[in-house]
């Protein structure tokens, strides 16, 4: 059985890059990461591929459209031949350059449950000082596919996570993000394992 080509594209430290690469080594994962791309050239996440031998590239968004940045990332996911995009802390609002070529094909992982507490300019640490601030008992993480909707793709996994009394947005933070480590990989086996199924709004996670 073929393996599933993965396609990563991270922004910042790419934490959640790395447990889907350790996921694909431990043999937790039916595929490879073949390519990172970033839209910042110091990512860390770039040295994290390099480390393993993944190709990385950055290619800079700063000067250049929306559409045509997006036809440079678009041509080298191709030149890689990925069959699923992943979005782990990639913070670029997409076009329809990418999300049409890619429906249902692209996840993305939400540092919290949607539908609350996503859309533009609700990430990173923004997203867990809302949850504190709005008094929730209760927060957690999100892998959803990725449509035009921002943050509104198909749920297909979610974990909650308790909101301490004594939570800083930092705090919430190491919590959540140790549960998307977990998370985020299940959902790409999933995915190569063809066990979801997108039916309107909803995900369905088909069982063996």
């Amino acid at each position: 059985m073929r393996r599933l080509r993965i396609g990563v594209l991270a922004s910042g430290g790419g934490t959640n890059l790395q447990a889907i690469i350790d996921a694909c080594e431990r043999g937790d994962i039916d595929g490879d990461v073949v390519v990172v791309i970033s839209n910042i050239p110091e990512a860390f996440a770039l040295e994290r591929a390099k480390k393993h031998r993944i190709d990385a590239f950055a290619f800079p968004h700063k000067g250049v459209t929306r559409e045509d940045h997006e036809k440079d990332v678009v041509s080298c996911l191709d030149q890689h031949q990925v069959d699923l995009v992943v979005l782990a802390g990639y913070l670029r609002m997409l076009t329809p350059v990418m999300i049409s070529k890619y429906a249902g094909r692209m996840m993305n992982t939400h540092p919290a449950l949607l539908p609350s507490f996503g859309g533009e300019g609700m990430h990173g640490l923004n997203v867990h000082q809302a949850v504190i601030d709005y008094g929730c008992k209760v927060s957690g993480c999100t892998i959803h596919f990725v449509t035009l909707d921002v943050d509104g793709g198909q749920i297909i996994l979610q974990k909650a996570v308790p909101v301490q009394e004594n939570d800083t947005a930092d705090t919430l933070q190491e919590r959540i993000l140790k549960e998307e480590h977990k998370l985020l990989p299940r959902a790409i086996q999933l995915f190569a394992q063809g066990k979801l199924k997108i039916e309107g709004r909803r995900c369905h996670v088909l069982e063996t």
